[in-house]
């Protein structure tokens, strides 16, 4: 796979820094010692380095050249709240209940080998914006460095963003314009019933049926309140209720997500579920309190920046290793935030190495970024900005 001659001779120093980061794991906006790191390398090849945007985030800012034009590339760098399983695994977490299962290790570590190789090389005229942002794990962290004002103080063309794919084979790549991950949001419904004895459930309201109807009824929003050409998906991931088996309680509480990939989809199933609980509570004589909870939006990648993006990849992986239509994921990631202020799109970077390793599914315990495909990623980055930041001549 023709990864940049000079991103493949720091490889090894891309592993190290990625290893160091992943036996170091740090939860969103709690990114020090994972920020140190960085902007401690990023100032050491001469990029100018910006720090505190959404409390742990840093933006790189290199020049180079006469263009008013710049580009951002986009890493992540928290990790989960779950525990690593493999107790053999070298570089293991050496924190408890913390882990890097989402491979932001391994993204944070390709954006630093592209910034070392643009830092060294300069072959492109403007500006590049290196964005290491804190927090995607549920935190909004895109978000809050858009809201503090990212693309006000660091202008930039075009967002770029890469995301390793376990699904995916070792040096393919999935760059697909329109919508890609899906809009998450949360709901919870409070079921009030009337508590009473077990041995007379007449004289009581049960919440612990009412809620069981409601689970069930929310279900058929999918399967018959949905176009079968769009895409919903309503889980309920709890429910809490009572105290002993011989009392009927007076409430019972439901939460769960709700993920879409298209707006009006998004506010339909709000009001769908809303009418579907209270209809619900109140053909069994209780009342409910839906509250909804609004996630990160749909990430939907530019079909130009898309285009754009996979004419740059083949320089890295022959074009037939280019998924141009991949389905898109009920999964969600912020940099759905970026990508609604600026063009831009995510590239899907496969990891699934020949002997399985690399395949294990992302937030998994036993999940590990593949190392060989950091350098295919950084060349990836650094073919993005040479080819929309081009020298003259």
């Amino acid at each position: 796979m023709p990864v940049l001659n000079r991103i493949a001779d720091f490889a090894p120093e891309m592993a190290a820094w990625r290893q160091d980061i992943h036996a170091h794991p740090e939860m969103g906006f709690q990114e020090r010692r994972t920020g140190d790191l960085v902007a401690a390398r990023l100032a050491a090849w001469g990029i100018e380095v910006h720090r505190g945007i959404a409390t742990t985030g840093i933006v790189g800012v290199l020049r180079n050249g006469r263009s008013g034009r710049a580009i951002g590339l986009r890493a992540d760098m928290d990790c989960l709240p779950m525990q690593e399983r493999p107790a053999d695994r070298p570089h293991r977490s050496t924190v408890e209940g913390r882990m890097h299962a989402c491979g932001h290790d391994g993204h944070t570590a390709m954006l630093l080998g592209a910034a070392k190789y643009l830092a060294e090389t300069r072959n492109f005229d403007g500006t590049v914006h290196f964005i290491f942002q804190p927090a995607e794990e549920g935190g909004g962290g895109g978000r809050v460095m858009v809201e503090e004002g990212l693309f006000d103080r660091f202008p930039c063309d075009q967002v770029f963003a890469v995301h390793n794919q376990p699904g995916i084979p070792l040096g393919e790549v999935a760059i697909t314009a329109g919508p890609q991950l899906a809009a998450a949001d949360g709901v919870t419904i409070a079921i009030q019933g009337l508590g009473g004895h077990a041995a007379r459930p007449q004289g009581a309201i049960d919440p612990v049926l009412v809620g069981s109807h409601v689970v069930v009824a929310l279900q058929s929003l999918v399967a018959r309140r949905t176009d079968p050409l769009d895409s919903a998906v309503v889980s309920i991931c709890q429910f809490h209720a009572g105290s002993a088996g011989n009392i009927i309680p007076d409430n019972a509480m439901l939460n769960g997500t709700i993920r879409t990939l298209k707006p009006e989809t998004r506010a339909l199933m709000e009001t769908l579920v809303r009418q579907v609980a209270e209809h619900t509570a109140a053909a069994h004589g209780a009342t409910v309190e839906v509250t909804f909870r609004r996630g990160y939006p749909p990430m939907v990648n530019h079909a130009e920046a898309s285009a754009r993006a996979a004419e740059a990849a083949a320089r890295v992986v022959a074009p037939e290793r280019i998924r141009r239509n991949a389905p898109p994921a009920m999964g969600a990631e912020d940099f759905s935030y970026m990508l609604e202020r600026r063009p831009g799109c995510m590239i899907k970077l496969g990891q699934r190495g020949p002997g399985g390793e690399g395949g294990v599914p992302l937030h998994h315990p036993d999940y590990d970024f593949n190392d060989e495909a950091a350098p295919l990623g950084a060349s990836i980055f650094a073919a993005i900005v040479e080819q929309e930041l081009p020298r003259a001549g």
